[in-house]
């Protein structure tokens, strides 16, 4: 079985495309890090507030894929088993944001809606 998941990649990846998108491309040597400061300093009163809600953001994210990773065979493979009919042994799980966050399992089209963000 082979499983292929970054959700916080995909996030940062998102940030970088809503940027681009808006005519203000990010620079591409900034680190993840400033990344993320960039798009919290859009609606943050500080720098400081940005970096903290920045951390917050990638520690609920990495989080979930923790989650994610942990109940895998037990939960998350069968569920998509078993609504999807899918039944290979290649999984490719991203974070996306479609009037809301979820992650969706790109080789079967299973997707876990994850509700409005806490930092949206």
């Amino acid at each position: 079985m082979a499983i292929k998941i970054n959700l916080y990649q995909d996030w940062l990846d998102t940030v970088k495309h809503v940027f681009h998108g808006a005519g203000a491309p990010l620079p591409s040597t900034l680190s993840d890090k400033g990344i993320g400061v960039a798009y919290y300093n859009q609606t943050s009163s500080s720098e400081e507030e940005a970096e903290q809600r920045r951390q917050v953001n990638e520690q609920r994210i990495t989080e979930l894929q923790q989650t994610l990773l942990d109940n895998m065979t037990e939960i998350i493979i069968p569920d998509i088993r078993n609504k999807t009919g899918y039944t290979g042994d290649a999984f490719h799980f991203r974070w996306v944001y479609a009037q809301g966050e979820h992650i969706i399992e790109e080789n079967s089209q299973y997707r876990i809606p994850l509700g409005p963000s806490p930092e949206a």
